[in-house]
């Protein structure tokens, strides 16, 4: 394994067959016209780090505990008791046991996430996750939470819009979360983030009005609603994807289809030195990548770096 030279367009990469299979896919697809050149990343442990928790339930824990302050009764009850008690097993569980089918926990947890900001408005929101993005830091890597974007993939992000690509987040998270910053930490502006939704409504009002969210559900974005949400959004199949879970492997077979090229990522967190070591809520998606020659990102293996220093 050799560590790239200065110059290289990855030089966070070290010379493996991932970053082969990138550059090579990369320089093919410049023979395609621009419009088809899309990319879709999966984001919490696709582009940036979702352990010991993804980084938004950490900013929906405090609104829980918030809400548990205000109401004690609400303590005895999930997911508030897990956020009170700051429960990280009972909220990772939730996630995991999502990712095998069963969803018992994530439908707790996404009930709580609708009745935490009902009646907000986007602006409101928004400023409100744009303040805990920048202020809070990550509980082990010692690192600000915009400083916990994977270096190689924005490496890669920047590596395909030099070469025409058009970059899109196609994420299980909430999207009006990502937004604040996804233009800073990644280049990739608000209107290309794809995520999950609660349900809005417009409000009249003096100064224009307001869009404020429902206690309801719009759309839950992962597993077989990404192509959905991506050909709604988009209009055309990606030929890039990216992903690290079970939940991504619907928009990673999406991507291409029968009569054009396809460079599907998995990315494989197996570096509990320097990040963690999981595969918990992947397993499906490996034997799939294998089975199907998909190209798998060793973190270990594969990164020279892993976050920016």
């Amino acid at each position: 394994m050799t560590h790239v030279q200065p110059g290289d367009p990855l030089p966070s990469w070290n010379d493996t067959r991932a970053r082969d299979d990138i550059l090579a896919f990369v320089e093919a697809a410049t023979a395609l016209p621009p419009e088809e050149r899309v990319a879709v990343f999966d984001n919490d442990g696709t582009l940036w780090c979702e352990k010991p928790m993804p980084i938004e339930l950490a900013f929906i824990m405090q609104r829980l505990v918030e809400m548990a302050e205000e109401e004690p009764s609400l303590r005895e009850r999930q997911p508030w008791q897990a956020a009170y008690t700051r429960d990280f097993g009972w909220l990772g569980d939730a996630m995991i046991r999502h990712y095998r089918g069963d969803d018992s926990g994530v439908q707790e947890l996404l009930g709580a996430m609708l009745q935490a900001f009902a009646g907000a408005t986007v602006e409101a929101y928004c400023a409100a996750a744009d303040r805990f993005l920048r202020d809070a830091r990550h509980p082990t890597l010692a690192r600000g939470l915009l400083a916990c974007g994977y270096l190689p993939m924005i490496e890669l992000i920047r590596h395909l819009e030099a070469n025409g690509f058009t970059v899109y987040i196609a994420s299980g998270g909430d999207r009006d979360f990502m937004r604040p910053v996804t233009q800073e930490v990644y280049g990739v502006p608000p209107e290309r983030v794809i995520g999950s939704a609660s349900a809005l409504r417009y409000v009249e009002g003096d100064d224009g009005g307001s869009v404020i969210y429902l206690a309801e559900p719009d759309v839950f974005d992962d597993g077989p609603v990404k192509p959905v949400r991506i050909w709604s959004r988009i209009g055309r199949r990606p030929i890039m994807a990216g992903g690290n879970s079970n939940g991504d492997i619907p928009m990673l077979r999406f991507a291409g289809g029968r009569d054009r090229p396809a460079l599907r990522l998995l990315l494989d967190h197996d570096d509990a030195a320097r990040e963690f070591a999981y595969r918990a809520g992947a397993e499906e998606s490996l034997r799939v990548a294998a089975a199907d020659g998909w190209t798998v990102v060793s973190v270990q293996r594969d990164w020279a770096t892993v976050f920016a220093d």
